[in-house]
């Protein structure tokens, strides 16, 4: 018995098992309170490089809090609607939950390796290895979607030796009835 999964829809299923709760408490966080929540583990590299190198003012911060939570929810967006996409076994097969998929490791890539380099810059190094990690978990599964192309449709031939090989099989089971 054979199974549509691919390695991608698999691993990606996996990371949004992990984005998608992680983010959103980070991003309703930062929604409740900008400035207490951005100084929390997750956002405190961007927090001290908001502060210590752009030095800008409280609102400033507020407003670059807010963007960073909308981000964060972005992502956690496209995760859910691959999630959405690889319910549907026509959809999965075809590959057509690679785009959101995509949008998120593309997006959340972008927001993990900026954090990472303010990390470096600020000299945060646990906050560092966090984003180091979560941008890996990104990269290889970008990387695996792009090297697995989706499964392709059978041919008429591939099918008449397919039927071909199960004929005995088939009228045997029904002997046996």
């Amino acid at each position: 018995m054979s199974t549509n999964w691919r390695i991608s829809s698999f691993n990606g299923a996996l990371l949004a098992a992990y984005f998608i709760p992680t983010w959103t408490i980070i991003a309703f966080q930062i929604m409740i309170s900008p400035i207490h929540a951005l100084y929390e583990r997750p956002s405190i590299s961007v927090a001290l490089f908001i502060s210590d190198h752009l030095h800008m003012a409280g609102m400033a911060t507020v407003r670059f809090a807010w963007l960073l939570a909308l981000g964060r929810m972005i992502v956690v967006a496209f995760f859910a609607l691959f999630l959405v996409f690889i319910s549907r076994p026509a959809i999965r097969k075809s590959g057509g939950c690679d785009e959101a998929l995509g949008m998120a490791l593309g997006i959340g890539s972008v927001i993990s390796f900026a954090s990472m380099v303010m990390a470096s810059q600020v000299g945060e190094t646990a906050a560092m290895r966090l984003h180091a990690t979560e941008l890996l978990l990104l990269l290889g599964t970008a990387i695996v979607l792009l090297v697995e192309r989706p499964a392709q449709p059978r041919t008429l031939v591939e099918e008449a030796v397919a039927e071909r090989d199960l004929g005995p099989q088939q009228t045997q089971l029904a002997q046996n009835r």
